[in-house]
């Protein structure tokens, strides 16, 4: 007897590096179209030796259900076999199914142990990533031996106002009386009653408090001591301090899991570099990318606390999950869910996602209307955007900002395209005009959306926004707009930066790639702008995801151009762009000439010359957190002033206030409200060129009681033109010419203000009631 054993461990030949067999792109067993093929980095675990005969490699070896009954000796061995009794019948059904279940259980061994590996490998780099942020941490501040003051104080700015949230939750006697008083905030806008969760973007705040307290509470209950405490001597005639180190301190945990979400953040770079290119080589590029520019990457490393380092993680996942949604034929419900929620966790803990989401859609639009997708699957992609947009204005309180964007007008007019378009342009084939035109009204269409809404909702907190775009093209100026742009990140993009880039070999890599993917598809576009067939189109270079990659990518360059701060959006898809240099879609007919992995190598080899100069400039930063002014400021508040006293000031220092000594402040660092801007400007006005009267009837209309002034904000120039004298002669030229008021406060602060409290950097001046 013998029994069929067709594909089992029978190697067949692997196709020659850069040949494809002739099918249409959608083509399925038996019709020219319909179904798109194995996409890139979705290769059978086992590559060719894994495909079986009549399967064509697409879904195993599964059999057309209608070919005709063979012929020939084998058939006429299967019917003598029926003809000898049903016990043979059943022996060859037996050794069938033995040899069916031998095949599938190497098949999935052997694909197990590459998911395995993948996730190993993707482990490691996160633990790896973790370590490296956690060190460049301490090193620069020595944190695990500062007191709690100052590590409050290590906080400066804006990240002192969001964990500031994060005390109030942790020290209220419980976690919902600690939400209630965040949700019903007076200390941050004084006089006003706020909603922090609605206006800060604090879930991630809200999120790890809950965290800390179960943490606590499970330790306390197991009698496992949570942290370590000792008496740092620093010095200097400097007093001793409380250090205490553990989770069981409230920043040291804050600070952890930040860096253990940032590690994750690594794990999901290797698996996106592997599953875009194909290959785990490309996870391997992406990461190496990362790590040798890590500088131009990220800045959790010195400002863990900021929107960004809880956000942007979640956008790597989110952009894994479109990526995975481009290549499937079918959108599974499943996709969809996942995509919203990432763009959720992406959309709450940070005000800018929106912007970045408003290019990801226009790129999809763009990708779209080229013909690499079809309308119906864009949809389904936007309805996942729109929902998760609505579920964010829910948990923000009907946060005005977020249906009053661009983002939200994009979401609506891209929609009402893609339905019109057919209708309207009644052409089935797709020309250059179509695409302008379809272009032009998503442009026309969501600015003037956004301006209704703008308008009929009465919202001005994003008017800043238009206004810095403004400025970086027409020189605009107001006293807003110099606020943002005379500090450094939001200038334009260093010119060093895209030198840096060179020198690691990440911008002529990524250069290459881009070079290949945009010939690729002009040789598409041109096939489908022809005569030719459809078959013959679907024949051509149809990767959508790559095409969206390369156009995101672009979108990202201008944003980083304008606004330097942006680049932490760019130099990341560099990395993830530059795995596709492993890419056998794009790369195959050099891989006949060349092993992957030998060119790979090479490639690592020489960005490791600068990248690991990169690296050990890094580890060579060596620092200890001090600031000893502010310290004496802070101390000299919580005992020489009233816990309900109102302070002013530069907005970084009244971050320290509030967080420190839980004072009133009228004014912070988080600028992105016109109510707040408005008062900014007032407590600002302390170093204009105004008379002192009427700066101080200004201040005692907000409630102020202190108000403390920084000379070093009177001189300092970080460039021409944004001093805070020259800023305020842009808005107030009436007393351009006329000296500073914080120049004489710094003489004498009579008779408007009393000075109560000065050191080398700072001085308080009390405001006297009329």
């Amino acid at each position: 007897m013998v029994v069929p054993t067709r594909g089992r461990n029978k190697e067949s030949p692997p196709l020659k590096p850069g040949h494809q067999q002739h099918q249409s792109p959608g083509a399925s067993p038996g019709s020219g179209r319909g179904r798109p093929p194995h996409s890139p980095g979705r290769q059978v675990p086992g590559g060719a030796r894994a495909m079986r005969k009549g399967g064509g490699g697409r879904r195993g070896a599964r059999s057309d259900p209608q070919r005709p009954c063979r012929e020939g000796p084998a058939a006429e061995g299967e019917r003598d076999v029926l003809g000898r009794g049903p016990l043979r019948l059943l022996r060859v059904c037996r050794d069938r199914l033995r040899v069916f279940v031998d095949d599938r259980k190497a098949f999935i061994v052997k694909a197990d142990s590459k998911i395995w590996l993948t996730f190993l490998l993707a482990v490691f780099a996160g633990v790896l990533h973790w370590c490296h942020i956690t060190t460049l941490f301490e090193n620069d501040r020595h944190f695990s031996h500062l007191s709690t003051l100052e590590r409050e104080m290590a906080f400066r700015t804006e990240m002192g106002l969001y964990y500031s949230y994060f005390k109030i939750i942790i020290e209220a006697p419980s976690f919902w009386n600690g939400v209630w008083a965040i949700m019903n905030d007076r200390l941050t806008e004084y006089p006003l009653v706020i909603n922090t969760l609605q206006r800060f973007n604090l879930y991630p705040e809200v999120v790890l408090a809950s965290w800390y307290r179960i943490y606590t509470a499970i330790m306390d209950f197991l009698g496992v001591p949570t942290k370590t405490c000792w008496t740092v001597n620093r010095g200097k005639g400097l007093s001793p301090v409380e250090s205490c180190e553990g989770l069981g301190d409230p920043a040291s945990f804050y600070v952890a899991v930040i860096f253990l979400l940032n590690g994750l953040m690594m794990s999901l770079f290797f698996i996106y570099g592997t599953y875009l290119s194909g290959s785990r080589l490309g996870g391997l590029v992406t990461v190496m990318c990362f790590f040798f520019n890590h500088g131009e990457c990220t800045r959790v490393m010195w400002t863990p606390p900021l929107r960004e380092s809880f956000s942007y993680p979640f956008l790597v996942l989110q952009m894994l999950l479109l990526t995975y949604i481009l290549r499937i034929p079918n959108i599974n419900t499943g996709s969809l869910i996942a995509l919203c929620v990432s763009n959720i966790f992406f959309m709450l803990p940070w005000q800018f996602a929106q912007f970045v989401l408003l290019t990801q859609i226009a790129s999809l639009f763009a990708v779209c209307i080229m013909g690499y997708i079809d309308s119906c699957k864009l949809q389904k992609i936007l309805s996942a955007h729109m929902v998760s947009l609505v579920v964010c204005f829910i948990l923000m309180f009907g946060n005005s900002m977020l249906l009053t964007s661009y983002y939200a007008a994009s979401l609506v007019v891209i929609w009402v395209i893609l339905e019109l378009s057919p209708k309207v342009l009644k052409n089935s084939r797709r020309e250059v005009y179509l695409w302008v035109i379809e272009g032009c009204a998503w442009l026309f269409g969501t600015v003037t959306l956004k301006y209704l809404t703008s308008l009929v909702f009465g919202i001005a907190d994003d008017a800043h926004i238009g206004n810095i775009l403004k400025s970086k093209f027409i020189g605009y100026k107001d006293f807003d707009t110099l606020m943002y742009t005379c500090a450094a990140e939001f200038d334009f993009m260093e010119k060093e930066t895209p030198v840096r880039y060179t020198k690691t070999l990440l911008l002529p890599v990524v250069l290459v790639v881009f070079g290949v993917i945009i010939k690729r598809a002009i040789k598409y576009l041109m096939w489908a702008l022809s005569q030719a067939g459809q078959y013959e189109r679907d024949e051509r270079f149809n990767h959508g995801e790559l095409v969206y990659h390369a156009l995101q990518l672009l979108a990202y360059s201008v944003l980083a151009i304008l606004i330097m701060r942006l680049k932490l959006f760019l130099t990341p898809h560099l990395c993830v762009m530059a795995s596709l240099v492993c890419s056998k879609q794009l790369f195959g007919w050099l891989f006949c000439k060349i092993q992957p992995k030998t060119l790979v190598f090479a490639i690592l080899a020489l960005m490791a010359i600068e990248g690991s100069a990169n690296l050990q400039t890094q580890w060579n930063i060596m620092g200890e957190f001090s600031n000893l002014p502010q310290e004496e400021l802070l101390e000299w508040i919580k005992v020489s002033t009233r816990q309900d006293a109102v302070f002013a000031g530069a907005m970084p220092t009244m971050a320290s206030v509030k967080l420190s000594t839980l004072r009133p402040i009228v004014n912070h660092p988080h600028y992105e409200d016109a109510g707040l801007r408005a008062r900014t400007k007032v407590v600002y006005s302390m170093y204009s060129r105004k008379p002192a009267k009427e700066v101080k009837r200004e201040l005692i209309k907000l409630g102020v009681n202190y108000y403390i002034l920084e000379e070093s904000l009177c001189v300092s120039r970080k460039k021409p033109g944004c001093s805070m004298p020259e800023i305020w002669d842009v808005e107030d030229p009436a007393n351009s010419g006329k000296i500073p008021l914080c120049t004489l406060m710094s003489k004498d602060s009579r008779p408007y203000f009393i000075t109560v409290f000065e050191n080398s950097n700072y001085r308080v001046l009390k405001i006297p009631k009329e």
